[in-house]
């Protein structure tokens, strides 16, 4: 552990002298005055008094050192037959017009912008836009319902909405537009502008007081320079489920950012100029953010934006041949992807209809990486299958395997050791620390390394109550785990109501909330529980008003399309079951871990303090009935 102890033990006693190294490797337009201090806020900040634009620090930088004509991003969209290149100069320049257009329209530095928009070039070009300009960008992940984004319009209160007349979901054509129009008429904030990509799968109808068309809208927009920006000003604001319903936005600034991501890109990635990295999230993510959009730009790279699935666009084959088409080095995406593609190709037999020799480096993150998965990629892949775990907050790895700076032995189930900047402790329900194999919450000891979240966007109050009350001093990651005797980390899951659908963050409560609103409906508790293919899934017990008679298939199908239209496909809330009462413990408070044990098939213990020991019972007995 040669590099890896000497970057980790310089940045654990030397986090100033340690993080100004990595500033050195970005280019500022002001220097920083100080490299950590705190703001007014008492919130630890880095990098005071900077300048700098993370737009020109990811596309102007390589034009100007002569790099103009390497390819800055490649779209390959199997949905509608498209692969398109784009070199440094020429995203420069779409970039450069579309951040014309969104100040012709008003929007100033530190205005919002939202974001909502399929994957396509135009997404890419939409958040460096913002950046070039001092905007702050929000992304909706194109899934989300009408109810959804209107709440974050409510949140952001943003100038200019900029977004696609339809999305597409393997063969399906989705219409964003609706939604859209959905959206700001629910919304309290009223926008005054959106400018829409019209798609030749689905032309939208456009509203001519407000909607503008993108392509005519671009071309008609002079191209502008990239402006100075602080350190601490803010980049973006990425919502992220918390445990109510009130969107949660996480505010990421731009000059810890930028320094993280070009340490990250090296030392963890092992990408540099002119390699080819793909990340096979979405922009509405922070992966997309980060390592789509951001990162590999940073660095230099040739990033790869995906419109397609692990499968089905055409086969399961479709990650082998975009990694051999594209020449890709490093790949990054969620495990949920190739369980996805393990299903319909057990034993790898598309492989070998392609030459992926160029792969170097295989990254997953998202959510825990099972064992069985691990070894089946183990077992067909000739290179390293690196898991690596990090938060919406943190925007970067908070441990990782780094062949940037040393490739250590893998573990199965372990993402390996904190990366350095995170000084990560186990501890109990009463923050002492607890020693190797003993597990706890996860926390993070202030102060966070640079890029990590300074802020939830309007409510410091709620990010210290969320992050930091329970344990003062420390960062609560939510997630539950301990360390071995060689100090490698084992995530075991979420302490909060917080599931991982294939990747998605989602709230629990507020599937509950949408549940609830059911007239039928007296009670409920939906809770996450395990599945072979997305790892969680949401799954609900209904108690039903007195009185209330009603087929449960037809109940079970409306709750359905209710959390579909309100949250979005995405959660897959497909099961529900009514039961006669809920678990409850004398104070009222439903049992949900006890549940989820139940339901998973894992030992459990029902507590003293449960009103009646017999119901738990009496779910699992209205659970197989059920099904």
């Amino acid at each position: 552990m040669g590099r890896y102890l000497d970057h980790y033990r310089r940045a654990q006693s030397d986090p100033e002298g340690f993080w100004a190294e990595q500033a050195a490797a970005i280019e500022w337009m002001e220097e920083p005055q100080a490299v950590l201090s705190q703001d007014d806020n008492g919130a630890w900040r880095w990098f005071a008094g900077g300048k700098l634009n993370t737009c020109a620090l990811a596309l102007d930088r390589h034009v100007q050192a002569g790099r103009g004509d390497a390819t800055a991003l490649i779209y390959d969209s199997p949905a509608t037959g498209v692969v398109e290149h784009f070199t440094y100069s020429q995203l420069l320049e779409r970039v450069a017009r579309v951040a014309g257009g969104l100040a012709d329209l008003g929007v100033e530095a530190g205005d919002r912008v939202i974001i909502y928009l399929p994957m396509v070039p135009e997404a890419a070009i939409a958040m460096l836009a913002c950046a070039r300009i001092g905007a702050v960008h929000s992304v909706v992940f194109g899934g989300f319902a009408a109810p959804e984004l209107a709440a974050r319009i409510d949140d952001a209160t943003p100038k200019v909405i900029l977004s696609a007349s339809c999305g597409i979901e393997f063969a399906n054509v989705i219409a964003y537009k609706p939604l859209l129009d959905d959206a700001i008429a629910q919304a309290r904030h009223k926008v005054a502008h959106s400018v829409v990509l019209q798609r030749p799968q689905c032309e939208a109808e456009m509203l001519a007081s407000r909607d503008l068309d993108w392509l005519e809208w671009e071309a008609a927009s002079a191209p502008v320079a990239a402006c100075p920006v602080d350190a601490w000003d803010p980049l973006y604001i990425l919502y992220t489920s918390g445990t109510t319903g009130k969107p949660k936005g996480v505010v990421r600034d731009n000059g810890g950012h930028a320094v993280a991501m070009a340490y990250t890109m090296s030392a963890i990635y092992d990408c540099g100029a002119g390699d080819v990295y793909w990340a096979a999230s979405d922009v509405g993510w922070v992966v997309g953010h980060s390592y789509i959009v951001y990162g590999p730009l940073i660095a230099g790279c040739a990033t790869v934006l995906y419109e397609g699935k692990p499968v089905r666009t055409p086969d399961a084959g479709a990650f082998w041949r975009v990694i051999a088409q594209h020449e890709v080095k490093t790949f990054f995406v969620a495990p949920t992807a190739f369980r996805a593609i393990r299903k319909e190709d057990p034993n790898a037999e598309l492989l070998a209809g392609y030459d992926i020799s160029c792969l170097q480096n295989l990254f997953v993150a998202g959510e825990r990486l099972d064992p069985p998965t691990f070894h089946w990629l183990s077992n067909i892949l000739s290179v390293p299958v690196i898991d690596h775990w990090w938060q919406t907050e943190t925007g970067w790895s908070i441990c990782a395997n780094m062949p940037g700076l040393e490739a250590l032995p893998i573990k199965a189930g372990s993402p390996t050791l904190p990366v350095p900047g995170f000084d990560l402790r186990i501890l109990d329900d009463d923050g002492c620390e607890l020693g190797p194999g003993e597990e706890g919450a996860v926390v993070l000891k202030e102060p966070l390394p640079p890029g990590t979240l300074p802020t939830v966007w309007g409510d410091h109050e709620r990010y210290r109550d969320t992050y930091f009350s329970r344990y003062p001093g420390y960062y609560l990651t939510g997630d539950g785990g301990y360390r071995d005797d060689d100090g490698y980390v084992y995530i075991m899951g979420r302490i909060d109501d917080v599931i991982n659908v294939a990747g998605h963050r989602l709230s629990t409560g507020q599937m509950e909330e949408v549940v609830a609103g059911h007239a039928a409906i007296a009670e409920c508790a939906v809770i996450g529980v395990s599945d072979a293919e997305k790892g969680q899934v949401p799954l609900a017990l209904l108690v039903l008003k007195d009185g209330v008679n009603t087929d449960e298939d037809q109940l079970r199908g409306e709750l359905v399309t209710l959390v579909r239209t309100q949250i979005g496909p995405f959660a897959n809330f497909k099961r529900a079951y009514v039961v006669a009462r809920l678990p409850k413990t004398r104070s009222g408070k439903i049992l949900r871990g006890i549940l989820r044990k139940m339901i998973d098939g894992e030992p459990y213990t029902v507590p003293s303090t449960i009103d009646d020991p017999l119901i738990v019972d009496e779910i699992r007995d209205a659970m197989a009935a059920g099904q």
